[in-house]
């Protein structure tokens, strides 16, 4: 396997617990690594790449180097998925400013429409080999 990459996700969100789960199940080449925005590991990664004041309302894959945010992020996992998915990709071609609109909107208020969690998840042993905490 020669692509990993790397999603950035609010460990305490319920909506991206879900999003890392829905991901999972539609990964099966597991090229995907997760880490929660609140971990060490994440933190390190951003001030890398020049983000160390992206929040955790922002969904951030780091893929070949480069960093993708919000609305960018969620069509480039899409198009590595499984199934029907890749055809999500095809959305790039609405407007940044309107996409980044929606995707802040519901980032905004997703605690209060999905909840949140009182401490980041914690994979199953047989998944912890994707998530990425402490560097290791």
């Amino acid at each position: 396997m020669n692509e990993r990459y790397i999603i950035l996700f609010d460990g305490v969100c319920n909506l991206c617990n879900g999003s890392v789960n829905f991901i999972l199940a539609r990964d099966p080449r597991e090229i995907f690594l997760f880490s929660p925005v609140q971990s060490a590991f994440a933190q390190e990664l951003l001030a890398r790449h020049g983000l160390q004041g992206i929040g955790n309302d922002s969904f951030v894959l780091v893929k070949d180097s480069q960093c993708y945010l919000r609305s960018d992020a969620a069509l480039q996992i899409s198009r590595e998925m499984s199934g029907v998915w890749p055809w999500l990709y095809g959305l790039r071609f609405v407007p940044k400013p309107l996409r980044d609109f929606v995707y802040n909107l519901v980032a905004r208020h997703r605690y209060r429409l999905f909840g949140r969690k009182q401490s980041c998840m914690v994979p199953t042993p047989a998944l912890k080999r994707r998530f990425i905490v402490d560097g290791r």
